[in-house]
């Protein structure tokens, strides 16, 4: 609950209204319309204030920044998967190689040409 919230990180609940008013925070919704805060929106509610007051980042900076970071993770995944994709396709004997060739995808992702 955003008063439990507000206490913990000693912040006023004025100010949780505000980062959810500026998208940085989504707390779900019980169905008497109380927020609720989840560990992953607590945790994303630590870095903004990491931010904010050790850092002194403003609210449209935090909002880059918060961009940025999911962006970074999109691409991590990306990466993994395409390493899982190579590491599967190594695992084929030299005959297989030529059939399941690594070709660049319009859309960015990584497909697997058939001949």
């Amino acid at each position: 609950m955003i008063s439990s919230v507000a206490e913990l990180y000693q912040i006023h609940p004025q100010t949780l209204r505000l980062y959810e008013r500026q998208g940085l925070l989504k707390p779900s919704r019980s169905d008497g319309n109380t927020r609720l805060y989840t560990d992953g929106d607590l945790q994303k509610l630590e870095v903004i204030l990491n931010l904010t007051r050790e850092l002194g980042v403003n609210l449209a900076g935090v909002e880059v920044i918060l961009n940025m970071r999911e962006k970074m993770e999109q691409l991590q995944r990306q990466v993994e998967e395409m390493v899982d994709f190579v590491r599967e396709q190594a695992s084929f004997g030299p005959e297989d190689s030529l059939s399941n060739a690594l070709v660049r995808s319009p859309a960015g992702k990584i497909v697997r040409a058939r001949r």
